[in-house]
């Protein structure tokens, strides 16, 4: 099967796990509005909850999901329970929603997802009251983590189930945290080893974006992620760095539209990418000159762009970096398919080829 039909076939069954989600992701919100013990004085409260929901159900692809749901599937004997599936995924998808709000409070990005980010909303909302939008999109954030693990804790799950998917999501938030505190280490540190980008990843994204939901999608079918988890980390870094690399790809190649990202971003961000790293590595004395000139300059323009784009591509560093991020999602469909010998066919096969498709999709 080629690279296309792979894709093809891997993004309609990942549509198809989104557009299920979608419906029960509006129904939770739903029923949350309802349910909501706000004050009945309190104008900003229920904003609060409503621009959670506004980012939320706006959504990406829902890999996230997708990937609770499959994990489930590996079980043989068909013991998944959809309700318990059903709460692991409304908990990764708050989990995440909580992890975006804060990452574009770090980043002072003012889209996600093709709209405003949450803080920049906030802003919009509240120009002549800086620190009070500033506040407002840390409590959003703070608020969508606790959703993530009431959603656990209050769905009648069996007492095991509930705590160890409450564990799960506690320490996919804890390895994130850290991950985020060492991603802004590192722009200490002038050009970082590969191997230390290599760790940002799978702290920052890797464990809650792969591993955790393998694992709460396993513990939805009953069975213990424990008695697989060398070989479920190792998919998940593969898996987590060959998406890493394609997102510093796109942050400079890719379609504005279809990224929902301005490409002066990383630039005016000066983040010493996988991509920025090799370029600044292989330039030249005058072409370093040139990356100092716009790397991390707020008023970057597309001309700047095209500056570091020129650079890059005389060096062959977007070659370089696409292949080592074919390379790693190899290693994670290898990974994977070595699965057959304890998981159903069809979920196996799942998880071998969505790499390819993670790679594959908007280049």
């Amino acid at each position: 099967m080629s690279d296309d039909e792979v894709t093809r076939q891997m993004g309609s069954r990942i549509t198809q796990h989104r557009d299920r989600f979608q419906d029960l992701f509006q129904k939770y919100f739903a029923q949350l509005h309802a349910s909501s013990d706000a004050p009945e004085l309190s104008r900003f409260a229920p904003e609060c909850l409503r621009m959670v929901e506004e980012l939320a159900l706006r959504g990406g692809k829902r890999q996230r999901v997708a990937f609770a749901y499959e994990a489930a599937n590996l079980v043989p004997g068909g013991a998944m329970t959809v309700k318990a599936v059903d709460i692991a995924a409304l908990s990764i998808e708050l989990l995440q929603a909580h992890l975006l709000i804060h990452d574009d409070i770090i980043d002072n990005a003012a889209t996600r997802r093709g709209g405003p980010s949450t803080y920049y909303a906030y802003r919009d909302k509240f120009p002549d009251h800086p620190q009070h939008a500033l506040g407002f999109a840390v409590l959003a954030g703070d608020l969508a983590l606790v959703l993530s693990q009431q959603v656990i804790t209050e769905a009648g799950l069996d007492p095991w189930l509930a705590q160890s998917m409450a564990a799960v999501q506690n320490t996919a938030g804890l390895s994130t945290f850290i991950g985020q505190v060492f991603d802004l280490e590192r722009d200490f540190l002038g050009v970082p080893e590969e191997e230390l980008l290599h760790s940002v990843c799978d702290f920052k994204a890797a464990r809650s974006s792969a591993l955790a939901p393998l694992q709460l999608g396993l513990l939805a079918a009953e069975q213990d992620p424990k008695e697989h988890e060398p070989t479920l980390r190792r998919y998940s870094t593969s898996f987590g760095i060959s998406g890493q690399m394609r997102d510093d790809y796109l942050s400079l190649f890719g379609n504005e539209e279809v990224t929902g990202k301005p490409a002066t971003a990383d630039v005016a961000d000066g983040r010493v990418t996988y991509l920025i790293r090799r370029t600044l590595l292989a330039a030249s004395e005058s072409e370093q000159k040139i990356l100092s000139s716009v790397l991390g300059h707020a008023g970057a323009t597309q001309t700047d762009v095209d500056k570091v784009r020129e650079i890059v591509t005389a060096h062959r560093v977007d070659q370089s970096l696409l292949a080592d991020m074919r390379r790693f999602a190899e290693l994670a469909s290898t990974e994977a398919e070595q699965w057959a010998s304890w998981a159903e066919a069809d979920a196996v096969a799942f998880f071998r080829d969505v790499p390819v498709w993670g790679v594959q999709r908007l280049l």
